[in-house]
């Protein structure tokens, strides 16, 4: 069975950090790009962050830019989001997903998606 499953979510003060995985099982990882995304409560998902396949190059939305490292782990199959300077806004649910290849951050262009793992930041 080909999935992605996430996990390290949680609550989590304001200026705190959260370390979210993104493990596969099914399939190695090694040749897709594997993007972040959110969706807060009333809004549409949108793109964190993303790293490529090929080249290792990654995405940060301008929200998220200088505050959560994307990287990749592919002997372990697995892809992290370290969440740095969490703000109340952060508060979502965090959905990983892959694509062939090259980042994008199209929601159509992704094939496979986790579940879903809920963050949420407040004193």
């Amino acid at each position: 069975q080909l999935q992605l499953v996430e996990s390290g979510g949680g609550l989590v003060q304001p200026g705190g950090s959260l370390r979210l995985s993104c493990a596969a099982s099914g399939f190695t990882l090694d040749y897709y790009a594997i993007g972040w995304f959110r969706q807060a409560p009333g809004k549409e998902r949108e793109g964190v962050s993303c790293i490529s396949s090929s080249d290792g190059s990654t995405y940060y939305a301008d929200s998220v830019k200088g505050r959560f490292p994307i990287s990749r782990d592919n002997a372990k199959n697995t892809v992290y989001l370290q969440m740095n300077s969490l703000k109340p806004e952060d508060t979502a649910v965090y959905y990983c997903a892959a694509k062939p290849k090259y980042c994008r951050m199209a929601t159509y262009e992704y094939f496979y998606w986790g579940q879903g793992t809920q963050v949420t930041v407040s004193s």
